[in-house]
């Protein structure tokens, strides 16, 4: 049986949440692991024969420890089969929801260069209760500007599950 690895970098908890679907969906056909990627050593990815790495968007950015962690594994990770996909609220846009639309995935291939052999995107969610007040505050203003979910009372949720089970369909095909 083949080994995966899910690692993730989540801000405020919904990219593990992706990623613990996609484990639902994996480790009914192979041996599966969910990691956070403060946890993986070089030790670990050794023993995967495919490794997943989801990473949240907060202000336009991934969390330099992807950049780091990418960089650092680099060679090994281009001895595996891998894929890559970001969360974030901008997906939640059609003209957006794609690895050929999406910024921040373009902006992520031109800042390193390890290639996944698959990549996607998933739109993610606002929990404005989660938040302190001043990142509030700025999401708040960031959605109004793009003409996105202004009520703070609210959980919003763009996030495409279905899209989510095709990908890791994908995957299962592809070990």
């Amino acid at each position: 049986m083949n080994n995966s690895l899910i690692i993730y970098s989540s801000t405020d908890g919904h990219t593990k949440k992706i990623c613990e679907y996609i484990l639902s969906i994996i480790e009914q056909k192979y041996n599966t692991k969910l990691i956070s990627i403060n946890s993986v050593h070089c030790e670990i990815l050794e023993e995967y024969d495919l490794v997943i790495i989801g990473a949240s968007i907060r202000y336009g950015k991934h969390k330099p420890e992807i950049y780091n962690f990418i960089e650092q594994h680099k060679l090994l990770l281009n001895s595996k089969i891998t894929a890559f996909f970001s969360v974030n609220v901008v997906a939640r846009k059609k003209d957006k929801n794609d690895i050929n639309n999406n910024p921040y995935i373009q902006k992520f291939l031109s800042s390193t260069s390890w290639r996944p052999n698959y990549l996607d995107v998933f739109a993610g969610q606002i929990v404005y209760s989660k938040y302190k007040l001043v990142d509030k505050i700025m999401i708040l203003f960031i959605m109004w500007l793009t003409k996105g979910p202004t009520d703070t009372s609210m959980t919003h949720e763009f996030t495409d599950w279905s899209k989510i089970k095709n990908f890791s369909n994908t995957l299962i095909n592809k070990i």
